[in-house]
């Protein structure tokens, strides 16, 4: 068989499967040291779990789910309802089943009704907590068939209801209202779990009491209790807890004129190039700062004439002069506490020109060499930039900046820019879906440029994977079908597919949805392995037993048998031989019809293709694992199934004749 070795850029290398083999090194490559980004999404859901303080109800709530499968929350706004229905399904996640937030009406969602959308164990959010009436009544008339194809999978679904909104009378005994738990309890739970002193927090304090005296939302506790933490990671020793409440609380005051008067007093480009690299990289070491500081400049235009170096003012004094200090460890902080993002707020709203320049000023940052330039660095440096953009509504020119960071020469950093800043979006509420129809726009349509394509296979891989497995099916279906020559696409395809039955259902239904392009030939070749089409999940029958499926498997084989060379599909036609071989019954024997089926299909060229298929099993039986008799009674299985196809009755497989056949 003809091998081929690409070699592209000398940092690293992987490899993409059977058949030919293409090395990808460099950019491509993720940082191994680099948590998977889906973990951490994990890790989020794991503080949930953590911080959680069960709101009211949450008992019921418990074991409404445990007993019907379904529940549907209730609740006002800002009592934890939508936490805590992800930490109610996250107790049911096993290996088997995958956590799937529905989307009704979003592009390649499933509907309500569609019994496809539910598999053996699967754990489905439906968050309609900000529905108005005619969505809200939409999902409503969904909910009875969607509830009926949980139960017969033994699924989990949690519905999160507008609050006030009507509800059917079928449904109210599935509804439970979550109660808000106290919010003095969700404040020290949160403060526990970031490692503040329990010593500390236990006693009353003033600010704390006139914090909670309103009925605060759960995510204004935590912004709050995250504060406190902050600023007791910043404080002096001598600084106890009274100190950091009143820190955190001066932090949500409006800053804007302080800011504002304080940029009207910096009026040389050095001091405010300083001013907003410590607004977007706070925390940073003081090298890191000064570096960027100075590219910021040089990005900005051509750099400012300097003095002789001893002549020069030094960091600390040009760190007095913003309100900026450095700490004894070397790292650059504001004296006040949040005072960072009241800095990036006044520049990207008073200095629009500005913001453009900001990118690329980022872009270079991250690809600095420096020790300090941790990735905690580089990550914080991309989530305030594109902070800014999501605060202000600029989706659209966050996406555009993250495909610029890829589209160039390979850089591993920028690439890891890219996917975070991507991730960003993503996950914010309200530009979230924006964001997913943008990624299937690059992914169905657009011709990508640089490492762009293996950005999107990352984040639809690990991130919207985690959350939105359907979507990312169909978008990495495309990057396969145009990149995957070029990316991990494929390999993440089938990691994808591997975890979820319906998944794999809908891959092969998309591929056999019309006349299959070579690349999907490619694709189908991948994802037929014959395990996971005879494994049977729990009570529900294997996957090679359903119509749906066995027209999907005849239809793409006919493709392959037609369309290919024998040495494509052979290995893969084996795989199915050996699984036969060693797990004889009609689940296994299911593979060989299907074949039979296939080639009979391909008109003019059955007689050839019959041939090869025989000479496949033949060559098979050399190869198979186990004993050797199951082969040769594969063998002999496959050539009745085909003379039965050919009509010409039963033939024993040691004839002379019989043991020609090649292509």
């Amino acid at each position: 068989m003809h091998t081929s070795t690409r070699v592209e850029n000398p940092q690293g290398t992987m490899h993409t499967g059977s058949g030919n083999i293409n090395l990808y090194v460099g950019a491509h490559t993720p940082d191994p040291g680099r948590p998977a980004f889906r973990r951490i999404a994990d890790d989020h859901l794991a503080w949930l779990r953590r911080v959680l303080i069960a709101p009211g109800n949450m008992g019921n709530a418990r074991a409404m789910l445990a007993d019907t499968g379904s529940v549907i929350l209730d609740g006002a706004p800002g009592s934890g309802r939508t936490s805590a229905a992800r930490v109610l399904l996250r107790e049911y996640h096993h290996d088997t089943g995958v956590f799937n937030e529905l989307l009704p009406g979003e592009r390649d969602e499933l509907s309500l009704h569609d019994p496809a959308l539910v598999e053996a164990g699967d754990q489905l959010l439906l968050d309609l907590s900000a529905a108005d009436g005619p969505r809200w009544a939409a999902a409503q008339a969904g909910l009875p068939a969607l509830r009926k194809a949980v139960h017969e999978q033994h699924a989990h679904l949690v519905v999160v209801m507008p609050h006030g909104g009507h509800l059917d009378p079928d449904l109210q005994y599935y509804r439970v209202e979550i109660r808000r738990p106290p919010g003095l309890s969700v404040l020290r739970r949160h403060l526990r779990e970031h490692a503040v002193p329990y010593e500390q927090y236990s006693r009353p304090d003033d600010i704390v009491t006139e914090f909670l005296h309103e009925l605060r939302p759960m995510r204004d506790i935590a912004h709050f209790a995250d504060l406190v933490r902050r600023a007791h990671e910043a404080a002096r020793p001598e600084e106890g807890f009274a100190h950091w409440c009143a820190a955190a609380r001066n932090a949500q005051n409006d800053r804007r004129s302080e800011v504002g008067a304080l940029v009207t007093g910096l009026r040389e480009a050095p001091q405010r190039a300083l001013l907003i690299t410590v607004a977007m990289l706070h925390g940073a070491h003081a090298d890191i700062i000064h570096r960027a500081s100075d590219l910021l400049l040089s990005t900005l235009g051509p750099p400012p004439d300097k003095a002789l170096l001893l002549q020069q003012r030094d960091l600390a004094e040009r760190l007095k002069e913003i309100t900026a200090e450095t700490t004894p460890s070397g790292h650059v902080r504001f004296k006040e506490l949040d005072y960072d993002a009241a800095v990036r707020a006044h520049f990207w709203d008073h200095m629009p020109d500005l913001r453009p320049h900001l990118g690329r000023w980022a872009a270079r940052t991250v690809d600095l060499a420096d020790p300090h330039l941790t990735m905690a660095v580089r990550d914080g440096l991309v989530e305030r930039l594109a902070g800014q953009y999501l605060r202000t509504g600029r989706g659209e020119g966050l996406a555009s900046l993250a495909e610029g960071w890829s589209s160039g020469p390979p850089s591993r950093t920028r690439w890891e820019a890219a996917v975070h800043a991507l991730t960003c979006g993503l996950d914010d509420p309200a530009q979230g879906r924006g964001f997913r129809e943008r990624i299937y726009q690059w992914c169905a349509n657009r011709q990508l440029k640089g490492d762009f394509a293996q950005v999107l296979v990352q984040v639809c891989a690990d991130v919207l994977a985690s959350s939105h497995p359907d979507q990312a099916l169909l978008r990495l279906y495309y990057l396969a079908e145009r990149h995957g020559d070029s990316t991990r696409a494929p390999e993440a395809l089938c990691d994808l597919v591997n975890s979820s039955r319906r998944l794999r259902r809908r891959l092969l239904d998309r591929l056999a949805r019309s006349d299959p392009a070579p690349a999907d030939l490619v694709i189908f070749l991948q994802n037929c392995a014959p395990e996971p089409l005879t494994e049977p999940a729990g009570t529900s029958r294997a996957l090679v037993q359903e119509g749906g499926v066995q027209q999907s498997l005849s239809t793409c084989w006919r493709a392959v048998l037609a369309g290919l060379p024998r040495k494509a599909w052979q290995p893969h036609a084996e795989r199915w031989f050996h699984h036969v071989a060693a797990n004889p019954g009609d689940r296994a024997e299911l593979l060989l019809d299907l074949l039979v089926g296939a080639a009979q299909q391909c008109g003019a060229r059955r007689g050839a293709v019959f041939a090869s298929l025989y000479a496949s099993a033949r060559d098979a039986e050399r190869s198979a694992p186990g004993d050797p008799a199951r082969a040769s009674g594969t063998t002999a299985l496959l050539l009745s199934k085909i003379s039965a196809a050919q009509t010409l009755g039963p033939t024993e497989p040691s004839t002379a004749s019989a043991r020609e056949p090649r292509s």
